[in-house]
Order: C-alpha cells, then structure tokens, then sequence
C-alpha cells in the first residue's frame, strides 16, 4: 500500500501551522481498488466455501459479514493498523465495500450449492 507524503521534514515555517499529511491522489485510489478487489474476490471464495459447507438462510449471510469482518482485520493489518498514513479515514478500511460485494457473494453461493447438493 502506497502512504502520503510529509512536506513537514523539508520545510520548517516559523508559524503555527499543524502539520496535515498530503495524500497523493494516485496512490489512495490505488489503495481503494485494492480494498475493492480484496472483498470481491473474497466474497466470491466466501460464497463458494458458504455453497460448499451447505450453508443455508441466516447461515450463510452471517458467514457472509465473518468473512467480510476478517477481510477488514487484513486490511488494516496489512496497513499496519495506521489507517491515516493510507487513507483519509479509518471508515475507508473497515467499512467501505462491505455490501458491495454480496452480490457476487449470494450468487457463487447459490452455484455452488446447487452443484453439491442438488445436482
């Protein structure tokens, strides 16, 4: 994951100012694809796994959120749990793209269940 860049070292003003971090455009919208193909992909290994075990209603929707929860723990792991170094805020990691996969989630598990269990 790319980080922001600090004009703090290069310059030191004599005023007041905070120092806020400068986020490179180009590397947060590369890091929110990679958020954004993270829990597609997952969603899509989640629902055939859901398919698979022979998940069912409420079931597979709870496995649903687990894996999306898990998903959210790499992410910020990944990040080094310093949400502000790659994103503009912590909702971006942990939150954002959390529906957006199901989907894809509800159909690769319905695929596969039907290939297991019915047919």
């Amino acid at each position: 994951m790319a980080g922001y860049s600090s004009n703090a070292s290069e310059k030191k003003s004599s005023d007041a100012v905070d120092d806020i971090p400068i986020l490179n455009a180009e590397n947060l919208q590369n890091n929110l694809k990679i958020i954004y193909y993270s829990r597609t992909f997952l969603s899509i290994i989640g629902g055939v796994i859901a398919g698979i075990l022979g998940f069912t209603s409420l079931t597979g929707f709870i496995f649903y959120f687990l894996v999306m929860a898990i998903t959210s723990i790499g992410l910020a792991a990944k990040a080094g749990f310093s949400f502000h170094s790659y994103f503009e805020s912590w909702n971006q990691i942990l939150l954002d793209g959390f529906l957006s996969g199901l989907m894809s989630f509800v159909l690769f598990w319905t695929f596969a269940y039907d290939i297991v269990h019915i047919f």
